[in-house]
């Protein structure tokens, strides 16, 4: 059953009635809205020339290039809090004039010429998850607009268990990714909270971080070897034990986001899977004890696999969205206060490996969190947090049917510029979307030099500017991420959300003429994903 066309998956889950209090009572009354069905989505007319179109058609064949309304509508933009609001209210206007399916390497390259001849934007399409606007139908000076989707070229195509690498196509989902190397006893590790929808291919060019990314590493990581199609001709890196040989160009492609080609084939590091997997949870007394932990756990080790510290915020509504009955609660609100940790932060570890690898970590990772006053919750705790691990963006429909505004947004920085920029982000929300607005942050992902920091907030939603109230808090987060010292993307990519406060990851003018320069090489008339990435 394919999700609904303005939500992520076929079910949501119930705001608990204690949840619905805590919102209220910080946001005052929300009015519940009603999603838009896609029989009744609004789309500009197609502008894809028919004699294109036939061409289009030559090449994959019956059933891969779609025109329809339905099939548009469902292409009409990503995952991100405006997408969503926009289709919520009938509001397709993000619909490429075409889809078209490739089923094959060989195809896509066909594709992306007869595009280029034409100026025909191409805008790459894997899960169709991103939340920075990398989806967006932006076209440049192109005169009409296909998104590629990649879901028929969904094949594991070579699997090499002396060298540990499988080559997949790019469109695999990675349910489908993991089902297939697990009949081989292997697995690759990789669990992004899309993970149930993103594809292989997307994670490559958004260059993704996965839960499990501290213990098994990045997608950066991961790669091996790709293939990639562009209008100039195919890139092709194969796998390699290690090289001296000139700038590593995976690197180039990792993050590319389909500026500069479409990634055809991907070649991954796989490993074994994994004889014991486990996860507890902890209570620590603050933020800052927390954050103690966890430096002293990325630079000294050793360290969980997956580490998660909420703040105090997120921690109390965690608590509150917890299924746990209301005895349980109050024996847990007991224990806490006994162990002087009642206000205190939530912890999630998670460890992956043989019985006696995870044996020792945990023993070590127990010790480090109890000298900063650390209070175990058990297993229990750490199971909840892995039954709900793809809840959050199903959790956001029903907030968004509730009436409130709901987004999360990301950013990295080093130990000691961390502070400094969780402070501004929450000031630049609070300012942006009034003193009501609840914020939560937790901490995914630890670096010896650094820390990931993911905050989800929760307003309430003006009705005459939805879009736009959102719009205007995420400029000034991301004025408030540069100023700070943060990076504007951890993982979730540039997209056009990022897009314009890029430009010192990149390296300054310098790195983004550089970056230029690789794309009018290989992408001389501008088809390739227009206005994404690059300032």
């Amino acid at each position: 059953m394919q999700p609904s066309w303005t939500s992520w998956g076929t079910t949501q889950p119930e705001l608990p009635a204690a949840a619905r209090e805590l919102l209220e009572s910080r946001l005052g009354a929300l009015t519940p809205t009603t999603p838009a069905s896609i029989d009744a989505a609004e789309l500009p007319r197609s502008r894809l020339r028919r004699t294109v179109a036939a061409r289009l058609a030559e090449v994959v064949g019956d059933g891969g290039v779609l025109t329809d309304d339905e099939a548009r509508a469902r292409h009409a933009g990503g995952q991100a809090y405006a997408d969503l609001v926009r289709r919520r209210a009938g509001d397709a206007g993000q619909a490429p004039d075409a889809v078209v399916l490739p089923r094959d390497a060989a195809e896509v390259g066909q594709l992306l010429r007869i595009c280029a001849d034409d100026y025909v934007a191409v805008v790459p399409w894997g899960g169709g998850t991103s939340v920075v606007g990398g989806l967006d139908a932006e076209r440049g000076r192109c005169t009409g607009l296909i998104a590629l989707d990649l879901s028929r070229m969904d094949r594991l195509l070579a699997l090499d268990e002396t060298s540990m690498l499988a080559t997949f196509e790019p469109g695999i989902r990675t349910p489908d990714a993991e089902r297939l190397l697990a009949e081989h006893g292997l697995t690759l590790g990789h669990v992004p909270q899309s993970f149930e929808r993103a594809s292989l291919g997307g994670y490559v060019v958004t260059r993704s971080a996965g839960q499990a990314s501290t213990g098994v590493g990045r997608i950066d990581d991961l790669v091996a070897g790709l293939r990639m199609a562009t209008p100039a001709g195919e890139l092709v890196l194969e796998p390699i034990g290690g090289s001296a040989a000139g700038p590593d160009l995976r690197r180039l492609v990792l993050g590319s986001e389909g500026t500069l080609g479409v990634v055809t084939e991907v070649t991954m590091r796989v490993r074994r899977t994994p004889a014991v997997r486990t996860f507890e949870g902890w209570m620590v007394p603050s933020w800052d004890a927390g954050l103690a932990a966890f430096r002293r756990m990325a630079q000294d080790g050793p360290h969980p696999d997956v580490v998660r510290l909420s703040d105090p915020n997120e921690t109390v509504v965690s608590m509150t969205m917890s299924s746990a009955g209301n005895t349980a609660k109050r024996l847990l609100s007991t224990y806490l206060r006994l162990r002087g940790v009642r206000e205190g932060c939530l912890v999630v570890t998670g460890y992956e490996g043989s019985a006696g690898d995870v044996r020792y970590r945990r023993d070590h990772v127990a010790e480090i969190l109890r000298d900063h006053h650390g209070a175990p919750l058990g297993a229990s705790a750490g199971k909840a947090w892995e039954r709900n691990r793809f809840a959050a963006p199903m959790l956001r429909d029903t907030l968004l049917d509730a009436g409130a505004l709901a987004e999360t947004l990301e950013t990295a920085a080093t130990w000691t510029n961390l502070p400094k920029v969780y402070d501004a982000v929450r000031v630049a929300l609070r300012m942006s979307l009034g003193d009501g607005a609840v914020v939560g942050c937790h901490v995914s992902h630890i670096y010896p030099t650094g820390a990931s920091l993911y905050f989800t907030v929760i307003a309430s939603a003006d009705p005459r500017r939805r879009v736009e109230q959102w719009l205007d808090a995420k400029a000034a987060v991301n004025q408030a991420i540069v100023t700070a010292g943060g990076t504007i993307s951890h993982h979730h990519a540039v997209g056009t959300a990022h897009r314009d406060y890029v430009e010192r990851d990149l390296g300054g003018p310098v790195g983004v003429a550089m970056l230029r320069a690789v794309k009018d090489a290989v992408d001389p008339r501008g088809i390739l994903n227009p206005g994404k990435l690059i300032p």
